[in-house]
């Protein structure tokens, strides 16, 4: 099975929530209620987007996270990458020399590569902002009124 990291799924949660309010900064406690993604797991998680240069902190008491960019112009990838390192379906698509054992005598090495490379240029394709969901309008509230009852002859009680 090809499944991203749990820590890779929850980047791109925590990143949505930071692009849905760009012009606010919030701290990882807040992050965590919002999410359900526990404390720890959303300090570990904003500390290595903080690393890649993807998201912005600020210390104090009035600090917190911030995108540094729009949503728009962040990959998907540069996320992932970001926690897990980079997209390798099989050891022969790493760049490193000696990752894979038999990759001399491999006859599939160059379809490996081949599909790899698709794999990154979806996920290049795609951005934060592609994998926000819609903001739903809210509807002004108006107060339930019951429909008035009828009797069994059809005319209106009370």
């Amino acid at each position: 099975m090809i499944k991203l990291s749990r820590l890779a799924d929850y980047s791109i949660v925590l990143m949505s929530q930071l692009a849905s309010r760009p012009a606010s900064l919030m701290q990882g406690p807040d992050l965590a209620l919002v999410t359900g993604i526990p404390v720890p797991t959303v300090s570990k998680t904003l500390k290595l987007l903080s690393n890649a240069g993807l998201i912005e902190s600020q210390r104090g008491a009035k600090g917190g996270y911030a995108l540094i960019r729009s949503a728009s112009d962040i990959p998907v990838i540069e996320i992932i990458v970001a926690v897990d390192g980079p997209i390798a379906l099989t050891d022969c698509t790493v760049e490193e020399d000696g990752a894979c054992n038999i990759e001399a005598l491999c006859p599939t090495k160059t379809n490996w590569r081949k599909i790899n490379n698709a794999v990154v240029k979806a996920l290049e394709d795609v951005t934060l902002a592609d994998m926000m969901p819609e903001m739903v309008s809210i509807l002004p509230h108006r107060p339930f009124e019951p429909a008035p009852q009828q009797s069994e002859q059809g005319g209106k009680i009370g």
